[in-house]
């Protein structure tokens, strides 16, 4: 792994923790404007001095972001569907170019393994990690998980070993009973949970405990934060659980102080 390579990761996984609170805002690239992101940059201002990095496309880093933020961008580089139609037919929308311009961090797509669209997915990973390598940037794998699928232990370390072979520099997938099984199948590859739909508070925190303490480096939460109804408060808490080792519990404890 070369200079450039280490550094861009370095600023995304802290060397003095070794983890990382992501905050995913890419939301709208299929979904359009969903709840909590509909003024995006009124929602994420708040939460930039908690994240150690925001996941989110180029159109609105450029629409809603401050080019003078301190924060490592990962960039959502594929796209091409909405909810409307099968979420696995994606293809790259961004070039490496526009992920130099923008000073990107860390590029990102996401993997549908097993669903109708696997082969061109599991491409478009390729084509990013073999661009990645070039210019010593890092990619980002999303196992996403189709519509009908079991978001279990097997198919999910399947999914993310797969992504591992690829070449993916870090994996996000979703948290499962026997997570530690899914993190071993990626070896020295970093795992990152997904938060996934809106959960009650503390069952997003006990969740991001859990994954922490069964082997993943951080969380990239969006949705547990930025529609709870105190989303400064949880992204505290979720950061005082990845960086801190404090208990969901605790953390809950940090997430009700910040409404009072």
């Amino acid at each position: 792994m070369n200079w450039g390579m280490k550094n861009r990761i370095s600023r995304i996984i802290k060397p003095k923790t070794g983890r990382c609170v992501m905050l995913a805002v890419d939301h709208g690239y299929f979904q359009g404007p969903t709840t909590g992101l509909a003024n995006l940059g009124k929602t994420v201002e708040p939460l930039l001095p908690y994240a150690d990095a925001l996941m989110i496309t180029r159109g609105a880093l450029r629409n809603w972001i401050d080019p003078a933020v301190d924060i490592p961008i990962i960039l959502r580089v594929s796209g091409g569907q909405s909810i409307l139609k099968e979420l696995s037919n994606e293809v790259i929308t961004t070039n490496i170019d526009d992920a130099i311009r923008i000073n990107a961090s860390a590029i990102t797509c996401s993997v549908y393994v097993g669903g109708e669209h696997e082969k061109e997915t599991i491409g478009n990973l390729s084509k990013l990690v073999d661009e990645g390598e070039k210019y010593g940037i890092p990619v980002l794998a999303v196992t996403a998980v189709g519509k009908e699928m079991a978001r279990d232990a097997r198919y999910l370390g399947l999914a993310s070993r797969i992504c591992v072979e690829m070449g993916a520099h870090i994996i996000k997938t979703y948290y499962t009973e026997d997570f530690g099984k899914v993190v071993e199948a990626c070896g020295n590859v970093p795992v990152v949970i997904a938060g996934g739909k809106k959960l009650a508070e503390m069952e997003a925190l006990q969740m991001a405990y859990n994954a922490v303490s069964d082997g993943a480096i951080g969380v990239d939460m969006g949705r547990n934060i930025f529609q709870s109804d105190s989303p400064v408060g949880m992204i505290q808490a979720v950061r005082a659980i990845v960086h801190e080792g404090k208990s969901a519990d605790e953390a809950y404890g940090i997430y009700e102080q910040s409404k009072k």
